[in-house]
């Protein structure tokens, strides 16, 4: 489907040609017909010759309802802009032109209704010439009579070669359906429509309610394209869905349905401001898809301002909108969103700074957005402006935090990221420099802390975490990266050998003394005590691999099973705990569960009578 707003006259020769193209009547309200002006937004739909569906959101034209026709055109990427031949460019003509070239519309198409009446050439002249100047640029026209029907053929004809210039909406995107209507259907509940630019709606979705603050979770309980009941709808489409899980009153013009958890709603933005005055008013009202919301300007630097706004919105970088001066009915500048989450701007000077750093995309987005070419299907401006944009913004908070998720940059309208970043995994990006500096850090830190700790059996992995600043799902990347051993929730140099503080080191080369004489002797407590050795000593000691603790009380030396084992062959099979003792010429202190050890070892099996015998094929280094 495609979908055009009917813009430009005040009047009702608009409605009326539309109602002749489509044989509805768009304007919904009494007071509407009644008076021939449209107040509100109108609706109405047809099929193009060759079947493609086309679908109008008829727009007022009165100043005093400016900010109606607004809601309906800021989420749509094209205009049928039409004026009358018996009256020409008119002031409400003006600012409708404005307000299409502050959003960056680029396809279009004239209709100069009446034609009838007045000669509609001078009309025309006067109307492609204003259009030429805007994002419009040079667009087809035709001059239809709606009382006749003359010149219908001719116009639909454009409209087949309007929508075939439009470029291919991306169906697989987050949805994002600014509301610009909400009401109740007895039986159904709450219906709200709008017009989806991409993504694709489906009856059973889950979507969130944005702009209020809050994080109100909807299901979709029906779906409705051109009067037509759908289980789904790509974009773009008018769309009129049924809600389950919201009342009327909780949803309306200006909110947005979206994909959950994909966007980010912000109070605050960094935007270009196209065509903006010397010195904007310090409080107008942003316009952007169907939302108005009162917003504070703080001037950044030329051509860039910080918007504050009175509640939040869905809004990604490259999303374009107006600010609108509504004490005196005009349009104030043309906004593109540059950032949806600027840093703050707390210290003196911040904002030049932050202008400096933003200068590399100004310029681009206040110079005019390239016209579409009408004899060109293709749309060449939009998506290599709009992917430099994202780049360069993801640089700029890449730099900022060092660390961002990817879902993050995401939902802030970021997917392409700078050549100087890096995938680091785990969802997470890095500035090539911050990941750098991360890298060598922790070989340093683990450095410090053996310094400290000398007889510790590593780093604790949360401490080396907190001391980096990092998430505890990229510890793991950042620690091999940097040739450290994660294990256990310790960090260790990788490829190292532990090493023992000297005291510690001649302490443990006397009990390797007295073992050599006596190699099942274990060393009594007074004995470790008078060398120094403690419970953390001899814990390192092991770690080290110079001692082998067969209990709290008892060590010996790592290479005591396979020399009991020798020394147990020997022995007549089965045999008995003394028989070990005296062979091994120790004490029940260390026998006993040194061959506790070696059944767990599977090198001693241990029988009913409470002997012992060597296992078949035993090894010492079965087991654990």
């Amino acid at each position: 489907m495609y979908v055009v707003a009917t813009a430009g006259h005040v009047d009702h020769g608009k409605s009326t040609l539309v109602r002749r193209l489509t044989g509805m009547e768009p304007d919904r309200w009494a007071e509407e017909r009644r008076r021939g002006l449209t107040i509100d937004l109108g609706f109405a739909w047809t099929r193009l010759p060759g079947g493609r569906p086309l679908a109008f959101v008829d727009v007022p034209g009165h100043e005093r309802f400016v900010p109606n026709m607004l809601a309906g055109a800021g989420p749509v990427a094209a205009a049928m802009f039409v004026v009358a031949a018996d009256e020409g460019w008119r002031a409400q003509s003006a600012e409708h032109l404005a307000a299409l070239d502050a959003l960056g519309v680029r396809h279009g198409l004239l209709v100069v209704t009446r034609s009838d009446l007045a000669d509609p050439e001078p009309a025309r002249a006067q109307a492609l010439e204003q259009l030429a100047a805007s994002t419009l640029g040079a667009v087809p026209s035709v001059a239809v009579s709606g009382r006749t029907g003359a010149g219908l053929d001719d116009l639909l004809a454009e409209l087949v070669g309007l929508t075939r210039r439009l470029p291919t909406p991306d169906q697989d995107a987050d949805v994002r359906l600014w509301v610009d209507r909400s009401f109740s259907v007895r039986g159904a509940g709450t219906v709200v429509t709008g017009t989806l630019t991409a993504g694709t709606l489906t009856v059973g979705d889950t979507l969130a309610v944005a702009g209020r603050g809050e994080h109100r979770l909807v299901r979709v309980r029906g779906l409705q394209a051109l009067g037509e009941d759908l289980r789904s709808v790509p974009g773009t489409a008018r769309v009129a869905v049924n809600l389950r899980g919201v009342d009327r009153s909780d949803v309306g013009r200006g909110d947005a349905l979206v994909t959950p958890d994909a966007w980010r709603e912000t109070e605050v933005v960094d935007v270009a401001l196209r065509y903006a005055g010397d010195e904007l008013p310090g409080t107008l009202v942003l316009h952007v898809g169907a939302a108005a919301v009162p917003a504070r300007v703080r001037p950044l630097g030329p051509g860039a301002a910080r918007l504050t706004l009175d509640r939040p919105l869905p809004l990604r970088t490259g999303d374009r909108g107006l600010l609108r001066d509504p004490g005196r009915h005009q349009v104030a500048a043309g906004v593109l969103v540059l950032d949806a989450a600027p840093p703050g701007l707390r210290r003196r000077g911040a904002a030049r700074t932050r202008a400096r750093s933003l200068a590399p995309v100004v310029p681009e987005a206040n110079s005019p957005a390239t016209p579409a070419d009408p004899a060109d299907p293709a749309d060449p401006a939009g998506p290599d402006e709009s992917t430099r944009l994202a780049a360069y913004v993801a640089g700029l908070h890449l730099r900022e935090h060092g660390l961002v998720r990817r879902d993050e940059l995401r939902a802030l309208g970021l997917p392409e990221l700078p050549p100087d970043s890096l995938d680091v995994g785990a969802g997470w990006c890095a500035d090539a420099d911050h990941w750098a500096d991360l890298l060598g850090r922790a070989p340093e830190e683990l450095a410090g802390w053996e310094r400290e700790h000398p007889l510790a059996a590593g780093m604790p992995s949360d401490v080396l975490r907190q001391r980096l600043g990092v998430p505890a799902a990229l510890l793991p990347a950042v620690a091999g990266a940097a040739r450290l051993l994660l294990r256990d929730g310790q960090v260790r140099r990788l490829g190292t050998e532990a090493t023992l503080p000297p005291a510690v080191e001649k302490a443990v080369r006397a009990v390797e003394d007295d073992l050599a004489a006596e190699p099942f002797a274990a060393p009594e407590a007074a004995r470790l005590a008078e060398l120094g050795l403690g419970t953390r000593e001899l814990a390192a000691a092991v770690r080290a691999g110079r001692l082998l603790r067969v209990t709290d009380t008892v060590v010996l030396l790592p290479g005591a099973p396979d020399q009991a084992r020798r020394t147990l062959a020997a022995l007549d099979q089965p045999f008995t705990l003394s028989q070990a003792r005296i062979a091994l010429g120790t004490t029940r202190r260390v026998a006993v569960p040194l061959l506790e050890l070696l059944d767990e070892r599977g090198v001693t099996e241990r029988l009913p009578d409470s002997s012992r015998r060597l296992a078949p094929r035993a090894s010492t280094s079965e087991g654990r």
